[in-house]
């Protein structure tokens, strides 16, 4: 028996987006931003942070993201997640650049790329505020996956938005929506 991911529920992630949206800055913009697009897409922490602003589709509404073993996926990004990333893009990544160019899409201070780290420690103090717990980016990866399938969506396409070699990695999630169905 493999032990079954922890989730969490659309409210509770939510309740993290509504503090970000609340607070104004750069900061919060980008962390908007990742957040929305984390849990959109439900690409793995790291791919996150070193996507490349060449990564955007024209129309940005495909990430095309180099996951484990250097293999290329395209992922469709929600509107959500697009109106978040439209607002970094334009209100926020500018500010963050400080005149340097960067080919990273997320910027952190100094035009440097957001570090894993840096992000993470973003997200525990905005979900502390929300009054949740061990909230982590993989955290926000197995949600996406669980709700995308108690929403309905075949087990093939949640494989390959997640990047998934094998279909039985996958399959862990199904349980996950089956058990909080019942």
């Amino acid at each position: 028996g493999r032990r079954l991911p922890k989730t969490m529920s659309q409210d509770e992630v939510g309740r993290i987006l509504a503090i970000a949206r609340d607070r104004d800055g750069a900061d919060s913009r980008r962390l908007t931003a990742l957040v929305e697009i984390l849990y959109a897409t439900g690409l793995r922490v790291t791919e996150l942070v070193t996507l490349p602003i060449s990564a955007l589709s024209r129309d940005h509404r495909i990430l095309v993201v180099r996951g484990k073993g250097g293999k290329e996926r395209a992922v469709p990004v929600g509107r959500k997640a697009l109106a978040a990333l439209r607002h970094y893009l334009r209100d926020a990544r500018p500010t963050l650049a400080a005149g340097r160019t960067s080919p990273a899409l997320f910027l952190g201070r100094g035009g440097r790329a957001v570090s894993r780290q840096g992000f993470w420690k973003r997200l525990k103090l905005h979900a502390t505020a929300a009054g949740l717990e061990r909230v982590t980016p993989h955290l926000l990866r197995h949600s996406f996956a669980t709700h995308l399938l108690e929403g309905g969506a075949d087990l093939r396409s949640v494989q390959m938005m997640l990047g998934h070699a094998d279909l039985s990695t996958t399959q862990i999630y199904t349980h996950v929506a089956s058990r909080r169905l019942r």
